[in-house]
């Protein structure tokens, strides 16, 4: 793995997420390769992150968000959805940067036969779950360190400006981790591929019909 990467990841995940935006994530199976220019992701501050699944501490779903970085947390959710956060932090910490959006820039055929519901390119990895899908990553690779020919991120070579980086509350994130005591939502401005704001819905009490 990059040295140069690794330092920049080992840092909270509000300071990696912003310079995520415009970052190169690629990953390349016996199908090929697909790239994506990351445009929208989300930072998850563990234990002191009441939206974050580490808030309540250390499970078996979640140990590779305590790991060190430069690994690649995937959960499954929802039974049909897979969502992929590069991990950041120190070992031991739980820490890391929910990939949301990006814009497919290398393997596009592959990717439209991946996403073959996508009514345009645009499409193709606008939500976390199309991402991964588009990217061909699924819960098996949960815990894959960056690797050289097989999965890897590299940063913009020149980060994107402040005026057209966006900040605002995360999406689908139920209680007070989703409201705006946390815009820990990071995208670009006017970005096609940027999914759109949802906020979670309220649960419904048992028996209101």
């Amino acid at each position: 793995m990059d040295a140069a990467l690794l330092h920049w990841l080992a840092r909270p995940a509000v300071e990696v997420a912003p310079g995520l935006l415009g970052a190169r994530l690629a990953h390349t199976t016996a199908d090929g390769t697909v790239a994506v220019r990351l445009t929208e992701v989300e930072a998850y501050m563990g234990e002191h992150d009441p939206g974050s699944h580490a808030f309540r501490g250390q499970t078996n779903r979640n140990k590779v968000m305590f790991g060190p970085p430069g690994h690649i947390y995937v959960y499954f959710t929802y039974g049909m959805h897979h969502c992929v956060n590069v991990v950041c932090g120190h070992e031991g910490q739980a820490t890391g940067a929910l990939l949301r959006a990006g814009e497919v820039i290398e393997g596009v055929d592959l990717a439209r036969n991946r996403r073959t519901s996508a009514k345009d390119d645009a499409e193709l990895a606008r939500g976390p779950a199309r991402l991964a899908v588009a990217l061909g990553l699924e819960l098996g690779d949960n815990g894959r360190a960056f690797a050289a020919g097989e999965l890897t991120l590299t940063r913009p070579a020149v980060q994107a400006s402040h005026q057209h980086v966006r900040t605002g509350p995360r999406v689908g994130v139920s209680g007070e981790g989703g409201t705006d005591a946390y815009p820990w939502r990071f995208w670009l401005e006017g970005d096609p591929t940027v999914s759109p704001y949802r906020a979670a819905k309220p649960r419904r009490r048992a028996g209101s019909g």
